[in-house]
């Protein structure tokens, strides 16, 4: 891993490291939090699947998944998939924080880090983001980061039996001068 490291008030958006697992866990495993992920992201989530998905960061090349915390421990994690082909202008970006941690503006900080990050890091034209419906705080977070509502694609996803609409939110190198 390349040790990245940016600060974003009392937080950091940082590599993770092996020792994140316990507080990985505890925040992660909360079905509030999954409830706004994709089915990648389990409930329950257990100490088997940290330790997976540490194996999973401890390999990327390049580094695109981050954690949200401090040098104790994990609160949360955010991270930008990369596309490929004709889409290789773009990436999405995802993120999540542990409940407790909610509306304090720590991931509207992250998500600028890492949007900021990912253009100067990886050239990127454009980053984009997939919102459920039912998810507003996910909307405002993404609003106050810079990001524009570009359109709703309808009956585009399934959570936890339920079909909904995902919001769609971008930003693009040129929303920020680049």
């Amino acid at each position: 891993m390349s040790g990245v490291r940016i600060d974003i008030g009392e937080w950091q958006v940082r590599s993770y490291r092996l020792e994140d697992l316990e507080s990985l866990v505890r925040h992660a495993n909360d079905r509030d939090v999954s409830a706004n992920l994709t089915d990648q992201f389990p409930y329950p989530y257990t100490e088997d699947d940290g330790r997976a998905w540490l194996r999973i960061v401890a390999d990327q090349d390049p580094e695109t998944s981050f954690a949200i915390g401090d040098d104790d421990g994990v609160i949360g994690g955010i991270g930008l998939e990369l596309k490929k082909d004709v889409y290789r202008v773009g990436g999405e970006i995802g993120y999540w924080l542990g409940k407790q941690f909610w509306g304090r503006g720590i991931v509207t900080a992250a998500v600028r880090a890492v949007t900021d990050y990912a253009f100067e890091t990886f050239g990127l034209s454009r980053i984009y983001a997939g919102v459920y419906e039912s998810n507003p705080a996910s909307v405002r977070v993404l609003q106050k980061a810079g990001y524009t509502f570009e359109g709703r694609l309808r009956r585009a996803v399934i959570k936890n039996g339920r079909i909904m609409d995902l919001m769609l939110y971008a930003i693009t190198d040129e929303d920020t001068g680049r």
